[in-house]
Parts: C-alpha cells; sequence; structure tokens
C-alpha cells in the first residue's frame, strides 16, 4: 500500500469519527429533554399529593373549631328575613256595581227645512259651534219666494176692491127693496156677489200668510240651545222637506247609557252616585236618571242611564268604563303589597308567637287604593293578628322572620 492511498484512508477514517461524534451531540440533548419531562411529571405528581395531604390536613384542622362553634349555637335559630308588618283595619267602604257602555247625547235635535226647491244660499255654523235658541244656523235664497208674495198681495188688493164694490151694490139693493123697485131675486143675487167677493179676500189673505210663513222658514234657526255635532248643509244645494240639515245636542247635555248586569239591576235606583273614568284618565260623576224596565235577551245586560252634568273631556260615542255605588258596608282590609300569589290563588303570611309566620290563603274582594278588602281567611282565633306586608315573595310557611316596625298601620 503505498503512502497516497493510506493518507486518504485516514481522512476517511477521521471524517466517519467526526460524523458519528456530531451525531451523538444532536441526540444527547433530546435524551436528556425526556428525561427530564419525565422526572417533572414525577414532580407534580408529588406536588399534588402534598397539596392534597396539605388540605387534608386544613380541613380537619378546621373543621374541629366549626364543629365547636356550631354546637355551641344549637340553640339559636336565624331569622330568613327582615320584614315590616301591619294590622287588618275595619273599614266602612263603598259597595258598588262596575259597568262599561257609551256616552251619548241626551237628546238629539234634527235641523231640517220647511220648504222646498229653495238654494241653500249661506251656511252661518259649523260642527262644534254653541247656539242659542233662535240663533241663525243657515239661509235659503229667498227670491222666489218674495215675488210669489208680492203677486199674492196684489191678488188680496183686487180681491178686496171687488169686495167693496159688492158690498156697495148690496147696500143699494137692500134700500131699493122697500119701494118695490127691484126684485127679490136681484137684491139676493147682490148679497151672494158680496159674501163671494168676502170668501175671496179672505182666501187670499191666508195665501198672503202662507207666503209669509214660507219667507221666513227660509231663515232656519236653533230650536234649543245646543252644540252641533252635525252639519250636512252645503252652499248651492237644493233643500227637500225633512232633509237633515243639522243635529244639535241639546242643551249639550251628555249621559252615559251603563250596560249593568240583569241580576243587579234591581239593586240601581234613580239617584244613585256614579262615576266613569274617560279616555284622559279622568274621572267624571254623575247620577243616575232612569233604569231601564228591560233586560236585553241576548246579552242578560240591563241599561242605566246616568247624566253627566260636567261631562268633561267626555264625547258623545265614547265607550267609558265605570262604577254605581250603591251604599256602604264594613270591610277588614290589609295592604295590597302584604298579599303573595302563587299558583293563582291569594296567600297572607301572619305572624304568630316567636315571630314565625303562618301562610293562610285568603279571598279578596274590593281594592281601593292601595289596600285591599279580605272577604275569607282571616277568621278565627287571631284574626287580629299582624301580616307581613313587605317581603312576602320570599317567605314559606313557618319563617323565622324579624320584625323592624310594630307601629300601628
Amino acid at each position: 500500500m503505498t503512502n497516497k492511498t493510506k493518507t486518504i484512508l485516514g481522512g476517511i477514517a477521521v471524517a466517519i469519527a467526526v460524523l458519528a461524534g456530531v451525531l451523538a451531540w444532536t441526540s444527547s440533548p433530546g435524551d436528556d429533554r425526556a428525561t427530564e419531562a419525565a422526572r417533572g411529571r414525577d414532580d407534580a405528581a408529588d406536588a399534588a399529593r402534598g397539596r392534597d395531604d396539605a388540605a387534608a390536613s386544613g380541613v380537619a384542622r378546621v373543621a374541629s373549631p366549626t364543629a365547636g362553634s356550631a354546637s355551641s349555637a344549637s340553640g339559636a335559630a336565624r331569622p330568613a328575613l327582615t320584614v315590616t308588618t301591619a294590622a287588618p283595619r275595619e273599614e266602612s267602604w263603598p259597595v258598588t256595581v262596575a259597568a262599561n257602555g257609551s256616552v251619548a247625547a241626551w237628546q238629539e235635535i234634527v235641523v231640517g227645512s220647511e220648504v222646498s226647491g229653495l238654494q241653500l244660499a249661506e251656511v252661518l255654523v259649523n260642527v262644534g259651534d254653541r247656539v242659542r235658541r233662535g240663533q241663525l244656523l243657515a239661509r235659503l235664497s229667498a227670491d222666489t219666494v218674495q215675488a210669489e208674495r208680492a203677486q199674492i198681495r196684489a191678488a188680496l188688493a183686487e180681491a178686496e176692491a171687488t169686495l167693496a164694490d159688492a158690498n156697495a151694490n148690496a147696500e143699494r139693493a137692500q134700500r131699493l127693496d122697500r119701494s118695490g123697485a127691484i126684485s127679490a131675486q136681484q137684491i139676493e143675487q147682490y148679497r151672494t156677489a158680496a159674501q163671494t167677493a168676502r170668501a175671496r179676500v179672505e182666501a187670499q189673505r191666508a195665501r198672503l200668510q202662507a207666503q209669509e210663513l214660507r219667507l221666513s222658514n227660509t231663515r232656519i234657526v236653533a230650536p234649543d240651545d245646543g252644540i252641533v255635532s252635525a252639519r250636512n248643509a252645503t252652499i248651492g244645494a237644493i233643500v227637500q222637506p225633512g232633509a237633515e240639515l243639522f243635529r244639535l245636542i241639546r242643551g249639550a247635555r251628555l249621559e252615559w247609557r251603563a250596560e249593568v248586569p240583569g241580576a243587579e239591576l234591581p239593586r240601581v235606583k234613580p239617584g244613585l252616585r256614579a262615576a266613569l273614568t274617560s279616555a284622559d284618565g279622568t274621572t267624571i260623576e254623575g247620577r243616575v236618571r232612569v233604569v231601564a224596565p228591560t233586560v236585553d235577551p241576548q246579552t242578560r245586560m240591563g241599561l242605566v242611564y246616568v247624566d253627566l252634568p260636567q261631562p268633561g273631556s267626555a264625547r258623545a260615542g265614547m265607550f267609558a268604563r265605570g262604577t254605581i255605588a250603591l251604599g256602604e258596608s264594613p270591610a277588614r282590609t290589609i295592604p295590597q303589597s302584604a298579599l303573595a300569589l302563587r299558583d293563582g290563588f291569594a296567600y297572607v303570611f301572619r305572624v304568630g308567637p316567636g315571630d314565625k309566620v303562618e301562610q293562610r290563603k285568603v279571598s279578596v274582594g274590593r281594592r281601593i287604593g292601595d289596600r285591599v278588602e279580605i272577604v275569607d281567611g282571616l277568621e278565627g282565633p287571631g284574626a287580629d293578628a299582624r301580616v307581613v306586608d313587605s317581603g312576602v315573595g320570599f317567605l314559606v310557611d313557618g319563617d323565622l322572620v324579624r320584625i323592624v316596625d310594630r307601629a300601628p298601620s
């Protein structure tokens, strides 16, 4: 083997050795990291076991004094809630009947024309206007009527002249009757002519009177005080007899036509007070004027007519709800806040001995303001006991409460 060959083989051996060293150095850290990760997992498990042991020992240390305090306070129960109370009150409340119905005009006046064939020349009022008796509402064209009146006056003057001539002839004939210069038949003819002329004069006077009335009817006036609620009059229209031109609320008076159940109708009498609520929430007072003698066979409701002297914001045609006061009766009342509504029933919590509450099912009646009548459920022993009036939604039967005010409500 030559020296050159030996040199080449030595270089290859050195390269292989270097490569092996590099590979060994690269793989060594990964193994160390794996070893370190395994060692870390072991350390974490040991730490977790240490924490569990410490927690167990801590709980054991804490449990001992807690058990001691619980055993020392076993005889003292803590209140479930701090509440206020109120005592039931005996009051005199009005007995009312609920009703609903429409507000309507007490009486309506339909204003029309009594003449036909005339043109409407002027309209002086509109809907909502207040009018007085005799006030001019509209005017019809009177030219044709005035011309006919002048013609009738001329005919009347002619009839009066004819009557004067006939009367003079009759008087002359009556004077000649004694002398025998004229026959009885002629005398009777003159008398008949005078009577005929007199009748014609009366007929013309009647025609003139009718024409004067027709002329006055061209002025359409209000028959009574009231408010214009409707207007159908249009300038230029040819009016017909009986056609409605205006509608008035007589006297501006309104009434409430309340529908009351037939079973309650016998209890309602004229003169009783009534109150209804208008659309804007205001209360309107009234008095029962008439009770209908019949009940609707379909709805079983009867009408009660209530006068509204001061209708306020009420308007004819609007719907309103209200009540009719029948009198007064005693009522046991509590604050409305003392009621707990559960499963469709009303309950109260009555405070008993030791400030423990007792849940009682009650029946409620009338409501006025923030108080409600208890019809049933507070009778028997302890009927005057105080009831919880705050926080009732958080209580159950048998809860112990802490009362912060014992002043009478």
